[in-house]
């Protein structure tokens, strides 16, 4: 899958909070980032069907 780049202004105190939760998870600030969007969208019936079964799959 292509990524998309795109630069983030972000307060210096999230960056950090979010830093900090990835390293508890073990993934990079960027794929937390993506992450929390991902579930985000979830949560609001917003994230695209393809994507949805394409993430079941990986998880099967």
């Amino acid at each position: 899958m292509a990524r998309k780049q795109y630069p983030l202004r972000i307060d210096p105190a999230i960056w950090e909070a979010v830093q900090r939760w990835a390293d508890d998870e073990m993934r990079s600030a960027n794929g937390q980032v993506e992450w929390i969007l991902r579930d985000a969208l979830k949560r609001a019936g917003r994230l695209p069907k393809r994507e949805e079964k394409h993430r079941d799959d990986e998880h099967s």
